[in-house]
């Protein structure tokens, strides 16, 4: 009988509670005290609520524009984007701030931040790696710029991260194109992978793909071009041997180079 008053008040204080706090934010916002909406914004960005923190830093942006408050201002703005995972925006105004304030104790930070915030933004190696590319060039920058900051073997850790994302792609792409039995397109992408890669792990499965893709699309190649195709097979088992000679693969690679000498030597017959 009594549960039902006492559920209504407690909604009640509650709505009370959120529209008085409500209320005096939208009374700043719409406000013509901008040093009252300087010390608010701060107190809503120190209290995390990035949202209302922005609003009045958009504000008063251009007012405080040459005054010694506006390097805080600006950063703590672009730092909202960031905080509420809008990181294209953040990128931008990071990057922004370092050329605004290339002197600023906050300009090594930003330009971080700048590069950080493309970091969240690359995505699986499946998709485009457009960010993932931008934030790598942009790290190098940070670590050119500032090759004593503490922060250079955190970096660099993030380049590799990323540039293993970007070997994962190249690696699938060429597998993708051998499944798809466009092999034209596979051997070539196999020896891009060994040219830009010649040091990662699977750089021993892409050698010996390489003479694989070749001898497939040899094999489907019209009779004018085929010895030609057989013979870049060879050449490509012959480099695989010489990097790998002791290969799990080789067994297969032998094969391979046996059927393109057989061939070529009926090709000739």
């Amino acid at each position: 009988m009594h549960k039902i008053p006492v559920l209504s008040a407690a909604v009640l204080l509650i709505i009370g509670l959120l529209s008085g706090c409500l209320g005096e934010f939208e009374t700043i916002r719409k406000g013509d005290d901008y040093e009252l909406k300087y010390q608010k914004a701060l107190e809503y960005y120190e209290n995390e609520d990035w949202f209302k923190a922005q609003q009045l830093l958009e504000q008063i942006l251009p007012v405080y524009r040459g005054s010694d408050k506006i390097e805080k201002i600006y950063y703590s703005y672009a730092d909202t984007y960031f905080k509420m995972g809008r990181y294209v925006l953040g990128s931008y105004y990071f990057k922004n701030f370092t050329t605004t304030f290339p002197n600023s104790d906050k300009a090594e930070d930003a330009a971080f931040m700048s590069a950080y915030s493309n970091y969240m933004l690359s995505p699986n190696h499946r998709l485009d790696q457009t960010y993932t590319e931008e934030s790598i060039e942009d790290f190098q920058i940070f670590v050119n710029t500032y090759p004593n900051s503490k922060r250079v073997s955190e970096v660099n850790t993030l380049i590799d991260d990323m540039r293993d994302k970007l070997e994962e792609k190249a690696f699938a792409e060429a597998d993708l194109y051998f499944k798809l039995n466009d092999f034209k397109s596979a051997n070539h992408t196999y020896k891009n992978v060994v040219k830009v890669y010649p040091d990662a792990e699977k750089v021993e499965h892409a050698r010996f793909m390489v003479i694989k893709s070749s001898y497939r699309l040899a094999l489907n190649s019209i009779d004018f071009v085929k010895e030609e195709r057989f013979n870049e097979t060879i050449s490509a088992y012959n480099k695989f041997l010489e990097k790998h000679p002791n290969s799990s693969l080789k067994k297969e690679a032998d094969q391979l180079y046996q059927a393109s000498l057989d061939k070529i030597e009926k090709l000739n017959q």
